[in-house]
Parts: C-alpha cells; structure tokens; sequence
C-alpha cells in the first residue's frame, strides 16, 4: 500500500513537470477529445428539463471515470508481471493523466498574451485573446476591465485548473484525476444559465460545485501561504468570498484579491447577459496591467504548494492507515 501512494507521488511529481515544460498541445488534447464526445451525447439526448442534463453528466463523467480506472487496472497488469514493470506502468500513466488534466501552464500563458497585448496598448488583440482565457464578451470591456478579468480568471482557474485535479488525484489517483476535469469541463461546456442549458447544465454545475469546494478552500488557504500580503488575503477571503455568487470562485477570488491589493468583481458581460456583482476587497486599488504578472507567479506558487501539500497528504494517509488497521485489530 506504502507503495502504491509512493508511485502516485512520482507520477504526480512527473506529470505536474510536464506541465511546466510542455503544456497543453494545440492539437489533440486528451480533455478536447472528451470535450468533442460530450458534445455528441450532448446532441442525442438535449432536451429543456433537468433529468436530461443528469443523464448526460452521468454518462459522460461516469464513463470518463470508469474508463480511466479500467485502464489503471490494465496497466498494473496481472500478478505474474514483475513488480518493478507494474511500478513504472503505473507511475507513467500516473504522469500522463496529472500532464493532460493539469492547465496551470496554458493558464499562465494566456494571461500572459493578453497583459502584453494591453501593455503595448493594442486592445483589439487583447481582445481577440481574452476568449482563450475566460467566457465574457471581450468588445464590452476597455483596457482595465480586461486586466480585471484576467486576474479573476487566473484566481479561479487556478483552483479548477490545477488544484482541484491534485486534490481529487491525492483521493483517487487516476481515477481521481479524471472525475475531476470530466466534471469541470462539463461545467464549463453547459453549466451556465444561458437559455439552453439554464435547466439541462444544472446537474453538471452542482455536481462541480460540489467537486470544487475542497479545492476552493485549499487554493485560498494557500494563496494566503503563498501572499504577498498575507493578512490582507485573509481578510479579504474572510469578509468577502461568500460575497461571490459561486461558492467556489468567491473564496479563491477574494483572497487573489486581497493577496495583490486590488478591487475584484462589479459588472460584467457573458455572451450578451450583463451581471453586477459584488466587490471583492473593496478597499484595494483598480487593477492595472502589470498585475497579470503578478497574478501568474502567484497562482505558479499556489500550484506548487498544491502539489506539495497533496502529495504529502496522500503519503501521510498510506503512512498512517496501516498503523491504524494495525491497532485497531488489537484492541479486538
């Protein structure tokens, strides 16, 4: 068993440094290839009701999830393959699955793209990258409102883009790993209230509510760690993150916040429907550009300490357990 979380470890250790070097390819991207599926089953069974949209997030999740544990099954191979073969089998699929569910790097490059194209004051191609990086209509917003925009959308994603996969990948491996971005890709796809999947992606979005909040709670903990501000990260996680009206991306906005001392949140546009939401660390300045690169290099720390604290939590627990299985068994 000590094994096993071990191999998990590396794996992750592996994957999570791919990450770094490769990040996602343009083309061919396992999530894109789910993403294409999804939107199949998506066709054969849209209808207007909610029970529909269960049945797809069901099927494309569950068969996501089964798919990825039949497949570690195979992988550790049957009991006459040697240990050490089913070792490095199990630690390279471990690696491949964190490097294909991980975003933390095409996050941090995105954002990039669009804070250069603001810095050199070219807002039509700030404009035309925003959309990597974030839903809302990008021909609604000046200069500063993009900045914003980027700057929430890294805070979020780096709780559903990184942290939320090492999380579920610590309790489930494989399996884990991709539960977790099958369920926020969903979301992302048909968890918002436009008109056609206002009741049809309201399984999907609870069901990554409910996936997310661990994360969530860990990423602004450790955006406080992690702060150049500490103190006003937690203040401002503490006063304002149930402001927000998600339950996960107020927590980690609010300490992203109140971490680089600038004012988050206020009126946004998605897709032609305009939001007024509350302010996150009211106190704090406007966001500038230069903030984007600040907000990178603080959700690169926050994803570090992710992986830090998940692979340790998940040694820890195969340290433990058999200690505990062990003393329970003598005091029967």
């Amino acid at each position: 068993m000590r094994a096993e979380h071990a191999t998990y470890a590396c794996g992750a250790a592996l994957g999570f440094l791919g990450d770094l070097l490769a990040a996602d390819p343009r083309r061919g991207h396992p999530v894109a290839a789910f993403g294409r599926a999804s939107t199949a089953v998506e066709a054969r069974l849209w209808r207007d009701h909610r029970g529909h949209g269960a049945v797809h997030a069901l099927l494309c999740a569950g068969g996501a999830t089964a798919g990825a544990a039949l497949l570690r099954r195979a992988v550790r191979g049957p009991a006459p393959v040697p240990s050490a073969a089913r070792t490095a089998a199990t630690t390279a699929l471990t690696a491949a699955t964190v490097w294909s569910v991980l975003g933390g790097t095409s996050l941090g490059r995105e954002a990039r793209a669009v804070g250069d194209a603001l810095a050199a004051g070219d807002l039509a191609r700030a404009r035309r990258r925003l959309p990597h990086l974030c839903g809302r209509d990008p021909q609604a917003l000046d200069g500063p409102q993009m900045a914003r925009a980027v700057v929430e959308s890294v805070a979020e994603n780096t709780s559903d883009a990184v942290v939320g996969a090492l999380v579920w990948g610590a309790v489930g491996g494989v399996p884990g790993l991709v539960a977790f971005r099958a369920v926020n890709t969903l979301d992302a796809m048909v968890g918002h209230k436009s008109p056609r999947y206002r009741r049809f992606g309201w399984a999907s979005a609870r069901l990554d509510d409910v996936a997310g909040w661990p994360a969530s709670r860990l990423t602004a903990a450790l955006t406080v760690f992690a702060a150049p501000d500490p103190r006003g990260a937690a203040r401002a996680w503490r006063r304002d993150g149930g402001a927000h009206p998600s339950p996960n991306a107020g927590p980690v906005e609010a300490a992203f916040a109140g971490a680089l001392g600038v004012r988050l949140g206020g009126t946004l546009a998605y897709g032609g429907r305009v939001e007024h939401r509350p302010r996150l660390n009211e106190a704090g300045r406007p966001v500038a550009t230069e903030d984007i690169a600040r907000a990178v290099r603080l959700s690169r720390r926050v994803s570090v300490l992710a992986l830090t604290t998940t692979v340790a939590g998940r040694l820890l627990a195969g340290a433990v357990r058999p200690a505990l299985a062990r003393r329970k068994g003598r005091i029967r």
